[in-house]
């Protein structure tokens, strides 16, 4: 495997701390910046508007870009926007630099995909995604807690620097292994001609109602996880009435659960994706019905979210294999999408948490509200299931 692909993946290590360490750090956030604690909340729901636009634009803008100084450039503003979030005072500045910094994120994701697969032989393209998809999950057990860690003790804004010069350190890595001139991998349009017909052929497998379906499954099964995921941190102090420096441990435990999950979750959901799914989103809903109920029990709630972790990271090989399978011809808009809908569930997540809130329901109502969203996430897999068998019109298309 080459360096340039470990690198890629500490990249992405780097940049989903920062997308996850702030539901360790609202507490500290609405604090020092005299917001509430939903509107604290809201930086994430910032970040996530930012992947969501991000994610499909950058994916075509960026089709033809030289990868690694694109990937140098997204590194620099992301890391330029932990920097002017640390310093500022202003809560609309920092939710401003979310939103820039997500952007820049999402494009980095596209084009990290397509650089680590122009660099590895076709027989070990999935190794190298493993790694780069790797850095997420070690971020949540390693960047989440730590994050955390450093905010408590030194105060969020440090948490930021650390992001900052953790991206800096990321651009000397991609700037020594990456080669100038990464080439494109096979498919990719050509400057001489082929991106409109390209361009029309990815147009017309987004046509697929199917895959509409699949991106509503994503959306909901990741609002459903962070309604809760969101405001674990209050609701552990508060609820639980655990103290405030047993949060990154309990974080890190959710993180175990989440490697747990997406190792079990990937060896069964080429084989059987609609029973992963729906185990996974049925373990979603019961465990936050759980939360909703005995939130106030350390042991349970503890316990419940280390499950949480497990089944809803189990969920990701299945909802991103079941787009792969359905955009088979032409993944790149269609993947670029799916990314989307993650985020339209990271920001529809906490801003329903928030409001209810904000109009006086307690945290454990938010396993109430997960629970719903996974109801309705399970209705979608059984309409999936109901329309599988119905002849694909996108593949009858030339």
């Amino acid at each position: 495997m080459p360096p340039a692909v470990y690198i890629i993946g500490l990249a992405i290590f780097a940049q989903g701390t920062s997308e996850l360490m702030l539901a360790g750090l609202l507490p500290e956030l609405a604090t020092d910046l005299g917001v509430s604690i939903p509107q604290a909340g809201l930086l994430i729901s910032a970040f996530a508007v930012g992947m969501l636009v991000g994610a499909p634009v950058l994916a075509v803008v960026t089709l033809h870009w030289p990868r690694r100084n694109t990937l140098l450039g997204f590194l620099a503003v992301f890391a330029l926007t932990h920097v002017a979030g640390a310093l500022t005072p202003n809560y609309e500045v920092l939710l401003a630099t979310r939103v820039v910094g997500a952007f820049v994120y999402a494009g980095f994701w596209t084009v990290a995909a397509v650089t680590a697969l122009a660099l590895v032989p076709a027989g070990r393209r999935a190794k190298a995604m493993s790694v780069v998809t790797g850095g997420l999950t070690v971020a949540t057990i390693i960047g989440l807690p730590a994050g955390t860690v450093i905010g408590q003790h030194l105060g969020w804004r440090a948490a930021f620097w650390a992001v900052a010069l953790m991206s800096a350190l990321a651009m000397i890595g991609v700037l020594r292994t990456i080669p100038p001139g990464t080439p494109s991998p096979p498919g990719t349009p050509s400057p001489a001609g082929e991106r409109a017909p390209r361009l029309r052929t990815e147009l017309q497998v987004m046509a697929n109602a199917r895959l509409w379906l699949a991106y509503a499954t994503t959306a909901l099964v990741t609002a459903a996880i962070l309604v809760v995921f969101s405001y674990l941190a209050p609701l552990l102090t508060e609820d639980t009435g655990l103290p405030s420096g047993a949060v990154p441990g309990v974080l890190a435990l959710y993180g175990v659960g989440s490697l747990v999950g997406i190792t079990l979750g990937g060896r069964t959901a080429d084989a059987a994706p609609f029973g992963t799914l729906a185990i996974g989103i049925a373990g979603v809903v019961a465990l936050s019905t759980v939360l909703a109920l005995w939130a106030a029990q350390p042991v349970i709630a503890i316990s419940a979210i280390f499950l949480l972790g497990g089944f809803g990271f189990a969920l990701n090989p299945a909802l991103n294999a079941r787009v792969f399978t359905l955009a088979e011809r032409a993944p790149t808009l269609a993947t670029a999408v799916n990314f989307a809908a993650f985020n339209v569930g990271i920001t529809v997540g906490p801003w329903l948490g928030g409001l209810a809130i904000d109009a006086g329901a307690g945290y454990p109502a938010l396993g109430w509200i997960a629970a719903a969203l996974g109801v309705v996430a399970l209705s979608t897999v059984a309409l999936a299931v109901g329309l599988r068998s119905r002849p694909d019109p996108v593949s009858t298309w030339s």
